[in-house]
């Protein structure tokens, strides 16, 4: 699920960037420093839209020269929850089941939480084929699973999924 969440940053800058350009300069801190990561509150920052206050600046007094600034800025967070139903795109598929990507989480589907009529097959290509051959699941396809498990941890997160329900299953091959 998609989240429009307030955050708080703190961000050090040399004295270089100094100016009439500081705001923007914070501002792209705060993206390079922030987007692409993973927090187990947050879930991963997908883009920062705005920067809403940025604080005075303290000089530091360890004989750096830095100057330290809180910012808070809006961003868009992706965080999975149980029970939560997500397309995505499978990545790679072996014996023990396959892994999607639903943007930047991975997702592990087992065999065992695949409906019973997929068997796993090597010819052509790792793939789950159906027993009547009508669908694929490999490398590429389109999927929707319900999330059973998430885990979180301070730079990650891991989910297990399941397309052992009605409504799952392959969307596009």
């Amino acid at each position: 699920m998609f989240y429009h969440v307030t955050m708080e940053q703190g961000i050090d800058l040399e004295p270089m960037f100094f100016g009439p350009k500081l705001k923007e300069t914070i501002r792209m801190k705060i993206v390079d420093k922030v987007e692409g990561t993973c927090s187990a509150k947050h879930g991963y920052v997908i883009a920062v839209l705005a920067v809403d206050h940025i604080s005075q600046g303290k000089i530091r007094q360890d004989g750096s020269g830095l100057a330290s600034f809180k910012a808070t800025f809006q961003c868009i967070c992706f965080r999975p929850f149980k029970s939560e139903v997500l397309d995505c795109v499978v990545s790679s598929v072996n014996k023990m089941g396959f892994f999607a990507d639903a943007g930047p989480v991975q997702i592990f589907v087992s065999s065992h939480l695949i409906p019973d009529d997929y068997e796993y097959t090597s010819v052509n290509g790792d793939a789950f084929v159906s027993t009547d051959q009508s669908h694929h699941i490999k490398e590429g396809s389109e999927v929707r699973i319900k999330v059973v498990g998430v885990r979180a941890d301070a730079q990650d997160m891991y989910c297990i999924g399941s397309m052992k329900e009605d409504y799952l299953g392959v969307i596009n091959e």
